[in-house]
């Protein structure tokens, strides 16, 4: 548990470790405690990245997509932009916090941050509201036989055609121990597939996996959360790949079959 973590790493020797990664944060895009949030997503990680720094240890961070705001910023993760940027939720701006931070000491010569997009696939079943579509749409599929989608307030997107950068966990995972291995890559990178894709495209991945026909209706968005929607996301992967990462990323289709046919099906609808 977090109030124990530190006193538990005193226990170890530094010099046993190749590396950290962090990725313990409150990831609820709409949580209004910003003390809370600052105490778990800055507060906790400066620990943390200054225990890395002070020991020499490989420090890899996940930071968030959330940063970038409204589309309308753009999705470069040049560090020389960071500062431009305008989240538009307090999770957005307590992961974009720690990002200034990192940068104004240096530190992102020395570390990595990744900013995660729509990341969805096993082993997320405890994360309550903020567990990815797939695993709400599969349980709403088996319950009701259709998907709830959120309806559009913007007239440049139709009903279900806003758009995300969906990515499946394992392959954020093979990036990280690609990272692992290559010591020599540091700063800010994207974590996403370079390719956007609709809600709509996403429930029909779903259906498809479970040999249902497609069944949508959409809803209205929570008042409290309109102002605060991205309704697109994309990844810029130049970096990453100009870094010599060269693994493709899984479409949505495939990473989609898979989460659903080889976990969700045979593990159960775990809540």
């Amino acid at each position: 548990h977090k109030s124990h973590f530190f006193d538990e790493l005193k226990k170890f020797n530094p010099k046993n470790f190749d590396a950290i990664f962090h990725l313990g944060a409150c990831s609820s895009t709409t949580e209004t405690d910003f003390d809370y949030l600052w105490n778990n997503n800055v507060e906790f990680s400066m620990r943390l990245a200054e225990y890395a720094m002070e020991n020499k240890i490989r420090y890899i961070y996940a930071s968030s997509a959330a940063t970038y705001g409204a589309m309308e910023q753009g999705f470069s993760d040049d560090e020389n932009q960071l500062t431009n940027l305008k989240p538009i939720n307090r999770y957005g701006y307590s992961k974009h916090k720690f990002d200034l931070m990192l940068l104004k000491k240096g530190w992102l010569k020395e570390t990595v941050g990744l900013k995660f997009f729509n990341v969805y696939g096993p082993n997320e079943y405890h994360k309550g509201d903020m567990r990815s579509m797939i695993h709400k749409a599969f349980g709403q599929i088996r319950e009701t036989g259709k998907i709830k989608l959120f309806k559009s307030y913007r007239k440049e997107f139709a009903d279900g055609e806003q758009k995300r950068d969906f990515i499946y966990v394992k392959d954020c995972a093979e990036v990280m121990l690609w990272l692992l291995e290559n010591s020599q890559v540091h700063g800010i990178f994207n974590l996403g597939t370079g390719q956007a894709r609709s809600w709509n495209d996403l429930a029909k991945a779903v259906f498809t996996s479970m040999n249902r026909p497609v069944q949508i209706e959409y809803i209205e968005m929570p008042k409290n959360i309109r102002n605060a929607y991205q309704y697109f996301t994309q990844a810029n992967m130049d970096k990453l790949r100009n870094a010599g990462y060269t693994q493709a990323f899984t479409s949505l289709e495939e990473g989609v079959q898979d989460y659903v046919k080889n976990y969700l099906e045979k593990d159960g609808y775990l809540v």
